[in-house]
């Protein structure tokens, strides 16, 4: 049965993570320079918001990992 895949690519994997990367730096800033007006519940969200963006660059981190393992091992596979 054919379907449709949702493609993507690496650049757009990239940009998206760098606007998210943004976006958070943006919130810590804010948070950092109205310290009286944060709440328990903005730090929580903050340090939410911050493990997302860790655990997503790890994710392309060893996507990259994976690729270049696969490249490597189909140029091994050529010279044999």
């Amino acid at each position: 049965m054919p379907g449709k895949f949702a493609t993507i690519t690496f650049s757009t994997l990239i940009k998206n993570y760098i606007t998210l990367q943004s976006a958070v730096t943006s919130m810590v800033k804010s948070v950092a320079s109205r310290m009286s007006a944060a709440t328990p519940g903005k730090f929580l969200l903050l340090q939410f918001a911050m493990s997302q963006v860790a655990q997503i660059g790890e994710s392309i981190s060893n996507l990259i990992s994976q690729v270049n393992t696969v490249i490597k091992n189909a140029i091994q596979n050529q010279n044999r």
